[in-house]
């Protein structure tokens, strides 16, 4: 089968369209996927530059998101058929073949059902940033049904994660205001259902969610791009509020604030049970996929693709991805 294959650590030019043998079924739960796209996420261009978490298994199949459609089962699987339009977050980590392939191979447990009104290129985009967004609102921040009191402030809405949690976060009834780099972004989040983009090039998103709130701060803030602006968020959360990020703190970061403030800080990574080999928590993550299935399918929610990319072209999707400042997701169509 077709594959971009990464043969080293380094730059887009290490991916590289070759043939490798098609996977086959190894276990009674598994089913073989015919993919037909992809999802580009920053994780893939770390692996990609720094070395997957196998570094000595090259050369390496990247992508933790896919969308195809069933090829074959195992001789136990009952929750799919041959021909079931699947989408999934699994493998490209090093451990497990990645999804810019033809074919992968994936146990039924961690699949769900692709929404109908999904393109394969939508749906392939979705699965990760939805679960990031599920988690770091709804787990981390406990962000509950119908918060209508809540007040959230999501860093980079326009982004791959960020509009996907704006929307999850309107669906617990939470007011939302978020950080945008220009004016097309803030029509855009607008568009999604924040009632407070900010330009936080020319205005201080701190005063901002300070004055929105009243003075008194969000009850919970979502970064989604790490750094200092981690500890630039502190003063912006109320006190005895929540801060959840995606990314690892700086070292030279100064908790002061957040102690002061009494403030409960969370980290938010969606690939732990991957890492860890944690089946039963990559099963709850299968259901989250599900409900979102339904959320898509009755318009309460959507996944913005800005841009698809043919498979022989994954180093230009990489190259643009890497440029920052995207809006929504990139795919990969097979």
């Amino acid at each position: 089968m077709k594959a971009i294959l990464m043969t080293a650590a380094g730059d887009p030019n290490v991916l590289k369209l070759g043939d490798v043998p098609e996977p086959t079924i190894q276990a009674p739960t598994e089913m073989l996927v015919r993919l037909k796209a992809a999802g580009i996420n920053p994780i893939d261009t770390k692996l990609r530059s720094r070395g997957t978490f196998q570094p000595d298994r090259l050369p390496s199949i990247l992508g933790c998101d896919g969308a195809g459609i069933v090829e074959e089962i195992g001789a136990e699987v009952t929750k799919f058929k041959v021909g079931d339009q699947v989408y999934f977050c699994n493998g490209g980590l090093g451990f497990h073949q990645g999804n810019y392939a033809e074919l992968t191979t994936i146990d039924e447990k961690f699949a769900a059902h692709k929404p109908k009104s999904l393109s394969f290129e939508e749906a392939a985009a979705a699965p990760l940033v939805l679960i990031t967004a599920w988690e770091a609102l709804y787990d981390r921040g406990n962000l509950q049904p119908l918060s209508t009191n809540h007040n959230v402030l999501i860093h980079a809405g326009a982004g791959g994660v960020g509009h996907v949690a704006i929307q999850l976060a309107k669906l617990r009834g939470a007011n939302v205001c978020t950080t945008v780099g220009s004016e097309a972004k803030a029509r855009f989040v607008r568009d999604l259902g924040a009632d407070l983009p900010i330009a936080y090039k020319q205005t201080d998103f701190v005063e901002s969610a300070i004055a929105w709130t009243k003075g008194e701060g969000v009850d919970l803030a979502f970064d989604t791009v790490g750094g200092k602006l981690i500890e630039k968020t502190f003063p912006a959360v109320k006190i005895y509020g929540d801060i959840v990020t995606i990314l690892e703190p700086p070292t030279d970061i100064s908790w002061k604030v957040a102690r002061t403030r009494n403030l409960r800080f969370s980290f938010e990574l969606m690939l732990t049970p991957m890492l860890l080999g944690k089946a039963n928590l990559q099963i709850q993550q299968a259901k989250i996929l599900s409900e979102c299935a339904a959320l898509f399918d009755s318009g309460k929610l959507k996944i913005h693709v800005s841009d698809v990319f043919q498979l022989a072209d994954t180093a230009k999707a990489h190259q643009l991805l890497e440029t920052g400042s995207m809006t929504g997701k990139i795919a990969i169509a097979i």
